[in-house]
């Protein structure tokens, strides 16, 4: 009789996963009584390891955690969105917290102590070892979005007196301790940063070369306050693979990679999109309950106050909606198409803002654009609606109101949608900050506002 294949790691892994997004006690239930096999897919595969976790409850995924040793548990913590790993140390001893913590490289740990409340931060941090506390509290100084705050310490160096052979044998050394050896930077004996060389230099270099005669002079370089807007462009402007930090006085401090850039692009696409509609830019899913409370509320009471000065401007024409009360029916279509196109006309130009396609010798082009398009659909959509009503209706006067209020509400709201941002930019704030609010306000106020004055008139 031919024995059962036993599922390889990673098959057992996804079907875990799988099935812990339906049922997670059973799997949880499982892994529990097969600490063995849990042992060694963590060891196999970390990635889908944390796949595991992040669909069981905080307590199950730590006591997990507390099976396995501290360099595969860090490295599934590691994989883990930083929020939920940061749920799963709370969960754990602070002694045991802290092992994990020192298993990380400061970067990772940096980033992970970061999403912790403050009360368990400064607890776990008391139990690491200073050295990394040092270094975990000088990364965690940097702003998160800037290149300080995604920057990693590992980095490959070589001192600039050596010869292309010399750095080959050097860096055979380095392979154990450094991930990425993408590029390789060359220092002066006072750890300023003099060049960078690839391994194809160093490989087609003759031995006896100096690193000075094969590297690259002068490099792309950051310092830590550097956004990570700027550090994106230019990852992407020379087709970089990773960035090198430097301090005001050139000395390097750490590179962030591409995998850093790349998380930075979605990070930052992710916080314009939640910021535009008056969310917190760092607010996720599994931000606390109390810490979104704080992110959120500021804005909803901004957007109370918007609300309310549309229904004062309804409210003055309060005489003429008793009078024909078929108003009340039509003032939200008029506001609901400007709202749409004003949407419409921010998300592009706030996404050519964001790729740095929109230079400031550009600003009136891009508002005449979308002023030009605001017409040319005004005109289009308030013909085809005015005559809708008209007929519907049988009254050409509502279908002139109809024309009238929707043409103008769609040229204002191309105008709101391009020039908000792009005068928020201006003023040195986000260009998404709040922006489909104060979009969403305006044309309100065009709608409900513009379409019972014309209605006032000409009714």
């Amino acid at each position: 009789m031919e024995k059962k294949r036993l599922p390889r790691p990673r098959e057992l892994a996804q079907r875990l996963a799988s099935r812990a997004r339906k049922k997670p006690e059973e799997v949880e239930a499982y892994l529990d009584s097969h600490t063995d096999e849990w042992a060694e897919l963590a060891q196999a595969d970390p990635h889908d390891a944390a796949d595991i976790l992040e669909e069981l409850g905080d307590e199950a995924a730590a006591d997990l955690i507390r099976n396995l040793l501290p360099p595969e548990a860090a490295d599934i913590l590691e994989e883990m969105q930083d929020d939920l790993a940061a749920d799963v140390l709370e969960e754990v001893t602070a002694i045991r917290a802290a092992s994990l913590i020192e298993a990380m490289p400061p970067a990772q740990a940096a980033d992970l102590i970061g999403a912790l409340e403050p009360e368990h931060k400064e607890h776990i941090l008391s139990a690491v070892a200073e050295k990394t506390a040092e270094a975990i509290r000088h990364l965690l100084s940097y702003p998160s979005d800037s290149a300080g705050g995604l920057m990693t310490l590992r980095v490959a160096t070589l001192p600039v007196g050596l010869t292309a052979g010399e750095a080959i044998e050097r860096i055979r050394q380095l392979h154990e301790e450094i991930e990425d050896l993408s590029y390789v930077y060359v220092v002066d004996d006072s750890g300023r940063l003099v060049g960078v060389l690839s391994f194809r230099e160093l490989v087609f270099a003759r031995p006896g070369d100096g690193l000075d005669e094969v590297m690259v002079h002068n490099p792309v370089k950051v310092t830590p306050p550097t956004d990570r807007e700027e550090l994106v462009e230019l990852a992407r402007r020379y087709n970089l693979f990773s960035v090198p930090v430097v301090d005001f006085d050139d000395r390097l401090l750490g590179i962030v990679t591409v995998d850093e850039v790349i998380d930075a692009v979605e990070q930052e696409a992710g916080e314009d999109f939640a910021v535009a509609m008056g969310a917190g830019g760092e607010e996720t899913v599994f931000t606390p309950v109390r810490r979104s409370i704080r992110m959120r509320m500021p804005w909803l009471f901004l957007d109370l106050a918007l609300s309310g000065t549309v229904s004062l401007v309804v409210a003055t024409f309060q005489t003429q909606i008793a009078a024909a009360p078929l108003l009340a029916s039509l003032m939200p279509l008029v506001a609901r198409i400007g709202g749409d196109s004003g949407a419409m006309s921010l998300a592009v130009v706030i996404r050519g803002l964001a790729t740095h396609d929109i230079s400031p010798n550009r600003t009136v082009r891009v508002i005449t654009r979308e002023l030009a398009l605001g017409f040319s659909n005004g005109i289009l959509t308030a013909t085809l609606s005015g005559l809708i009503a008209a007929a519907l209706l049988k009254d050409p006067h509502i279908g002139l109101v109809i024309f009238i209020s929707v043409l103008a509400n769609l040229i204002v709201a191309g105008l709101a949608g391009s020039a908000l941002p792009l005068a928020l930019r201006r003023l040195g704030f986000d260009p998404a900050l709040g922006s489909n609010l104060f979009v969403t306000t305006i044309t309100d106020l065009t709608g409900f506002g513009g379409f019972l004055l014309v209605a006032s008139l000409l009714l």
